[in-house]
């Protein structure tokens, strides 16, 4: 059960780390090459790369996770709590169908270049998990998606307390923290 717990809450920030630390590498190691040693690798600038294409579909589920996934929240302003509440179900519900939607599709499009045998040009990476980053990417975050509807759907029935968060609550947030900071 530990380990549950430990994924519910840091997967998508343990892959970030490694992928970032990865990609960081990779790039400093190519620049280093290319202007110390005047030498350069074939394979360093496609690593970075693909960590990049998998860093970004990860970021999704974490931002989801935060709930700081792009979103116009002007409406959320003029309205009360349980109004926001049922607004973000309607909003996460539709966010779900399209993740689904990527899921499937982004598998298939996964599993057409693994089965051609497609690989990358300087690391000859299957192309198929290359392109694996999207469906991945899409399945944390509908995992994501359904916990949120899940606590909002207890709020709702009054069993929790879920609240959605607007831009102006983080920056409140962060404003706080840097008071008590200080």
């Amino acid at each position: 059960m530990k380990i549950i717990k430990w994924l519910d809450e840091h997967l998508e920030e343990s892959l970030l780390i490694v992928l970032s630390t990865v990609m960081t590498a990779s790039i400093t190691i190519q620049v280093f090459m290319r202007y110390a040693l005047n030498s350069s690798l074939s394979w360093s600038e496609e690593l970075a790369r693909y960590c990049f294409i998998w860093l970004v579909y990860i970021g999704i589920s974490y931002g989801v996770k935060k709930q700081k996934h792009i979103k116009v929240d002007v409406v959320l302003q003029f309205i009360k709590n349980k109004q926001k509440v049922v607004l973000g179900l309607i909003a996460n519900l539709i966010f779900l169908a399209f993740s689904l939607l990527v899921i499937v599709y982004g598998y298939d499009i996964a599993q057409q270049l693994l089965g051609w045998g497609q690989t990358s040009p300087a690391l000859h990476v299957p192309m198929g998990f290359v392109y694996m980053a999207t469906p991945v990417g899409f399945a944390l975050t509908s995992i994501r998606l359904i916990q949120q509807i899940f606590y909002q759907i207890l709020t709702l029935m009054g069993k929790r307390e879920f609240e959605v968060k607007t831009e102006q609550d983080f920056v409140m947030e962060e404003t706080i923290e840097d008071k008590n900071q200080k």
